[in-house]
């Protein structure tokens, strides 16, 4: 398998869960109430699954060990673009989780922060999914040799095994800390 299988894999439950924020989205936008407790899951989704355990796979292992070799001007920009978008991504899932808190404050006007924050998202991923699973990866792999990969593989399952690990450590750390 290439390292590239897994991340595929994911980007279709990232895509399937995208859809449905938007879906909501829409619901809000035609007049329907605000699920804060659906925003609640939809935020620790994109945070914790497509953030911290997808784009961390990329940023954290794929791009590092990308960045060590001898890229085409064409597939730097790329990787810098795919870069540009996770930042972006993490700035849409903070003004949701933002809009979110404002409303239960009593800030009616939020709800449009949420909306255009959710269709923004929505714009985003499908692109940013289609760059990396019908270009952006097929021409990084082609850079790799196959013990290579098979390393970035298994990095990928210890990072994957780890992530749970890390998420309660800060969990502690952030509870410690209020003490």
């Amino acid at each position: 398998m290439m390292p590239t299988g897994p991340l595929m894999i994911e980007h279709r439950l990232i895509e399937k869960m995208v859809a449905r924020i938007v879906q909501e989205g829409k619901r809000i936008e035609g007049g329907g109430h605000v699920d804060h407790d659906f925003l609640l899951d939809a935020v620790d989704f994109m945070r914790n699954y497509a953030d911290r355990c997808h784009h961390g796979k990329e940023e954290d292992i794929l791009f590092l060990d990308l960045r060590k070799k001898h890229m085409s001007m064409e597939l730097e920009a790329s990787l810098d673009q795919l870069i540009k978008d996770h930042i972006r991504a993490r700035d849409l899932v903070r003004s949701i989780e933002e809009g979110s808190s404002k409303m239960v404050l009593g800030d009616a006007s939020a709800k449009e922060q949420i909306v255009n924050a959710i269709a923004e998202m929505g714009a985003l991923y499908p692109r940013h999914i289609e760059e990396e699973d019908k270009r952006f990866f097929i021409r990084a792999m082609e850079l790799f040799s196959r013990e290579e990969k098979d390393a970035m593989i298994a990095e990928f399952h210890e990072f994957d095994r780890m992530l749970i690990h890390e998420r309660y450590r800060r969990v502690y750390e952030r509870w410690t800390s209020k003490m």
